[in-house]
């Protein structure tokens, strides 16, 4: 239909080159900004609200969850002590995390133990839009705060009932910065045991092996309760036992699901993992007891449930549910064994058996990470992920036995001794520690 009457070539040119033409060019430069930005941080509203949760969902589990189930196992008269230590645990690690901590763990600087960067302290950098991955910095760094808290908070159990107030809190500053941020670092900030490859989801030699030790070396340089092992060192409060292990298993989904860093496939498979393996962790637990002592008790179940929780940890985003299931089971039969037979055959008195089940089950539970590896997942293929897991699990016994005994020895020289006087200890840490005690009997 073209012809020369309607067809005119210039006024053609002149529409492609005013109209046409800068919009080909703007279209190919939003495309070229838009690769230019790829990879680049991005917020995702999804994944800041799953990590906002998970943050107070490990909050959770130390206050009230791990003052409780601690609470609840101590004696009337030492109960108010675990709170007491339990919050002073809160409050100390946020300041440590916030003033150095972060700067020390997370830091890009340093070396394969100890990270470091100064422009990371008093977390000034941090600001309303500073971004971690797809989130805002402050929630990563919030969420990881919980971590630290918790961490030292699971070693008081080991020493429970007999420790000076001032020498627990030297004790666990110097063992935060001695260990727990270089083990952080190693794992997670791109240090030693992630150069070798080792998997540690959530927490596995970080804070349950790393604590576990910890609590060992507490309780040997501590000492042996008054009248270890007797009738009268039993539970005050089961019902405390069981509401803090119940908030336990409940924020322990923040800890491991939360690891995964968004609201994604991960995050999924960790959350079902550890539901699975805490089941089973308990059942198995029970059932010992009742072939074993013939008496399934409520302590045991709570118990056989955090061992399981703790084994789980750094295979839950590795594994499947296969492998959950074989976690649970030997974790719990080793636990058990461990709290039950090995600390009685030994001597040491963990009271509340921070090295049998955080220990014991964190080594466990690092080893088989190696072993029950998921479909796809991208590790270093048969024998070679276990002894890279056993590798990592060697250097956190060492380096937490040589920092606690570090610690422990700058506290006894401070504080003239780490240990309560006799009187103390028979009347209680609560009233005398604390000028308190959590029940008015003549009320």
């Amino acid at each position: 239909m073209f012809n020369g009457e309607c067809y005119q070539p210039d006024k053609t040119m002149k529409l492609f080159k005013s109209y046409i033409l800068p919009m080909i060019v703007l279209m190919m430069s939003s495309a070229f900004a838009y690769a230019g930005e790829a990879g680049e941080d991005v917020l995702d509203t999804g994944d800041t609200a799953w990590m906002l949760t998970s943050t107070v969902l490990v909050l959770m589990m130390c206050l009230p969850g791990l003052a409780l189930f601690y609470g609840g196992l101590v004696r009337s008269k030492n109960v108010l002590s675990i709170f007491v230590q339990c919050f002073a645990m809160a409050g100390v690690m946020s300041i440590l995390w916030v003033v150095f901590g972060y700067a020390v763990a997370a830091g890009s600087g340093g070396c394969a133990y100890f990270g470091w960067d100064k422009t990371l302290l008093f977390l000034n950098h941090i600001q309303e839009e500073t971004l971690a991955g797809t989130m805002p910095e402050s929630v990563w760094v919030t969420f990881q705060m919980t971590f630290i808290i918790i961490s030292p908070a699971i070693i008081v159990g080991a020493f429970a009932e007999r420790m000076k107030f001032s020498a627990m809190l030297i004790f666990t500053v110097i063992w935060t910065v001695l260990s727990y941020l270089p083990m952080w670092h190693m794992a997670w900030g791109g240090g030693l045991f992630h150069h070798w490859g080792a998997i540690d989801f959530a927490g596995g030699n970080v804070v349950h092996i790393n604590a576990g030790i910890a609590g060992l070396v507490a309780c040997l340089f501590v000492g042996k309760r008054k009248g270890f092992p007797g009738p009268a060192l039993v539970p005050h409060n089961v019902p405390y036992v069981l509401v803090g292990a119940a908030l336990l298993w409940v924020g322990w989904f923040g800890f491991n699901a939360g690891s995964a860093g968004g609201a994604n496939g991960s995050a999924g498979m960790a959350m079902l993992t550890t539901q699975v393996a805490t089941a089973m962790a308990v059942v198995v637990w029970m059932g010992l007891e009742w072939v074993i002592s013939k008496k399934p008790t409520a302590v045991g179940a709570a118990t056989g449930a955090v061992a399981g929780l703790v084994a789980i940890t750094p295979a839950a985003g590795s594994t499947d549910v296969a492998g959950a299931l074989a976690i649970g089971v030997i974790s719990s039969v080793v636990c058990y064994f461990a709290a039950t037979k090995l600390k009685h055959a030994l001597g040491y008195d963990d009271s509340l058996d921070v090295f049998g089940v955080h220990g014991v089950g964190g080594v466990v539970g690092a080893l088989l990470t190696g072993v029950f590896i998921r479909e796809g997942y991208d590790v270093a293929g048969g024998m070679g992920q276990f002894l890279i897991q056993a590798k990592s699990v060697v250097v956190t016994i060492v380096w937490s036995g040589v920092a606690a005994t570090v610690a422990m020895i700058v506290a006894k020289l401070l504080c003239g001794g780490v240990r309560v006087r006799e009187e103390i200890e028979n009347g209680g840490l609560d009233r005398d520690e604390h000028g308190e005690e959590a029940y008015n009997w003549e009320a």
